[in-house]
Order: C-alpha cells, then sequence, then structure tokens
C-alpha cells in the first residue's frame, strides 16, 4: 500500500516537471524553436487541427521557421493564425510555404522572458510541492487505519522529501538552461 503511494506520488511528480518543460519549450527565445507553434490550430476543412499535423515544420537557417503545408489552400490559413495567435511574427510566403523570420529580442523583451520563466517554474515547484503534502497526508491517513508504526511513516515521508527535493532540483536546472537561452545574444 505504501508502495503504491510512493508510486503515485513519483508519478505526479514527473507530470509536473513535464509539464513545466513543455510550457517552458513555448517560450520564445532569440533563436527559431519549433516547439513555440504547438499550441496553435489551424481551421482544417471544419475542424481545428494542431498546426504540426497540417503542415512539416523546418529550420533552414537559426532565425527561420519555415511550415510547408500539405495542401497549398492552407498557407493563409496558417498566416492567420499565426497573426491571431499575437506571438509577434509577422509570417510570409513563398508560395509554397510560409516562412516565419525571427527577430532577434531587446533587452526589455528578455528580462520579461526571464521574469516569465521564473513564474512557470515557480509554479512547477508549487505543484511539486503540493503532491508532496497531498502524499503524506495521504500515509498518514493510512497509517492511522491500518496501525502502521510511526517510524515507518517517518521513514517513508523521508523518501518523499528525497522525492520532492530531486524534482525540485531538475526545475531549477531547467530554468537556468531557459534563462541562459534567453538570454544568449
Amino acid at each position: 500500500m505504501i508502495d503504491d503511494i510512493l508510486k503515485d506520488i513519483k508519478h505526479r511528480m514527473d507530470q509536473a516537471v513535464v509539464h513545466t518543460q513543455v510550457e517552458l519549450n513555448k517560450v520564445r527565445t532569440g533563436r527559431a524553436n519549433p516547439e513555440i507553434f504547438n499550441s496553435l490550430t489551424v481551421d482544417y476543412y471544419g475542424s481545428m487541427t494542431p498546426l504540426n499535423q497540417v503542415s512539416t515544420v523546418s529550420i533552414p537557417e537559426p532565425r527561420l521557421i519555415t511550415l510547408t503545408p500539405y495542401e497549398k489552400i492552407l498557407i493563409p490559413m496558417i498566416e492567420k493564425a499565426i497573426m491571431d495567435a499575437n506571438m509577434g511574427f509577422t509570417p510570409g510566403n513563398n508560395g509554397n510555404a510560409v516562412l516565419i523570420p525571427i527577430p532577434p529580442l531587446s533587452e526589455e523583451r528578455r528580462l520579461e522572458l526571464n521574469k516569465f520563466v521564473h513564474q512557470l517554474v515557480e509554479d512547477g515547484r508549487i505543484a511539486v510541492r503540493n503532491v508532496r503534502r497531498d502524499g503524506i497526508h495521504h500515509l498518514q491517513e493510512i497509517g492511522k487505519e491500518d496501525h502502521i508504526s510511526e517510524d515507518i511513516i517517518k521513514d517513508n515521508e523521508g523518501e518523499i522529501q528525497k522525492l520532492t527535493d530531486s524534482h525540485i532540483e531538475r526545475l531549477n536546472t531547467l530554468q537556468k538552461e531557459k534563462e541562459e537561452e534567453i538570454l544568449e545574444v
């Protein structure tokens, strides 16, 4: 029973870290990153379809993203979706693909993005700590119901804390890497 609780806690903490990483990947940096378009959808024959399912995303140059749709009629729809997303890009097209030049970031914008990254990572840390709190509470309830000794409960609380510390450390590493990426000129 206790092992199941620990597995659940580890799984939920892993999910919190993965979610934070996905959110960080959406943050625009000065370099071309195709993952910033993962949340965009286009109207494809009446249904909203993710952009990466109706086109090929490639990076021919460090500051250029090319979206090559599978059908040429999608080019204006893709351009409209990018403009409507208000991401600060001005797409163009060459008749076959949508070209998105990535402008360099100003120093002010870099600092704003850095604050945003801090907030995203802090939200991840809060999620990990909430999982820890729920896990410890659940562990103590099980201990009372099943008459498990306090020593075993305390040992497992220590295991939960070790899991928490390792996941917080992973989040700190993600934050440091993203900050370096943003502040790179």
